[in-house]
């Protein structure tokens, strides 16, 4: 009798797994339906280059060549480098919003909202989208960079390392677009909205500038910027300055798991 009662039904073992595997089986969807986006659309890839490849060439070599900003002996353009593969994967996931209100207007939203397919699942698959998509953007940034003479690492453990990081900032900056998108509801003005706070998340961060040469308040602004945390940790794993990758972790994953929260308690109010 005590033999039987140790021994689990196998059935409740299914019941309890099967929502489990079902959420990632709907990620896991989500994800390939936003990718395929991409692959019907390959000069995306290219016209999105163009402005980190501007950034690099014009403002990093001439940079380099002022010696205007303290960067600790390593040349300014490796310095720079992770920091446009951040800005080129925030432009690539910011205006992921705009994707959502297009979905609602289209009625795609809608028809997706009354599958069993949990919020928090539709949004975790856009943003791991987003961040596949900054994964190839970031292929184009970083065979750039290593062209123009970037001393980037070759050690496949920081090379997955900086996969991650990308991803999981990806994954933020596109929920926090989902997020404004269920604030304003009108591709118009989160397009307005997407240009406004693009720019001061770049500058605001560490991507340009040594955080040393920062006045007071930007500093403190710096300090609260997600992408600022990115990009230390990018630093860190590609040319090996010195980085807080525990802390920066913890903030990348703690600040995405909220963002995904929000970001689906939003989704809703797109369909009403």
């Amino acid at each position: 009798m005590s033999a039987q009662l140790a021994v689990p039904h196998a059935g409740s073992v299914d019941t309890r797994e099967r929502p489990v595997r079902a959420l990632w089986t709907r990620v896991v969807a989500m994800c390939l339906v936003e990718l395929q986006k991409l692959r019907r659309d390959r000069t995306e890839v290219v016209t999105r280059a163009i402005q980190p490849a501007l950034w690099l060439i014009i403002f990093g070599q001439t940079f380099t060549h002022l010696r205007a900003i303290p960067t600790g002996g390593i040349p300014y353009l490796d310095f720079l480098a992770p920091g446009i593969l951040a800005q080129s994967a925030l432009f690539v996931s910011i205006f992921y919003g705009i994707h959502i209100i297009w979905e609602r207007d289209a009625g795609v939203l809608a028809k997706l909202m009354v599958t069993p397919t949990p919020r928090a699942a539709l949004v975790t698959g856009k943003a791991f989208a987003a961040g596949i998509r900054a994964l190839v953007q970031a292929v184009v940034v970083i065979v750039l960079a290593a062209l123009l003479g970037v001393a980037f690492t070759a050690d496949p453990l920081r090379l997955l390392g900086t996969a991650a990081v990308l991803v999981l900032g990806s994954a933020f900056f596109c929920c926090l677009s989902i997020t404004l998108a269920g604030l304003v509801l009108k591709r118009d003005r989160m397009m307005g909205i997407g240009q406004a706070i693009m720019m001061p998340l770049f500058f605001a961060s560490n991507a340009l500038y040594p955080v040393a040469v920062m006045p007071g308040w930007l500093q403190v602004l710096n300090h609260v910027n997600p992408l600022s945390y990115e990009v230390d940790a990018l630093r860190g794993l590609l040319i090996g300055t010195p980085a807080h990758l525990a802390l920066d972790a913890v903030v990348l994953v703690g600040s995405t798991a909220l963002a995904v929260i929000v970001a689906s308690a939003m989704l809703g109010r797109l369909t009403r």
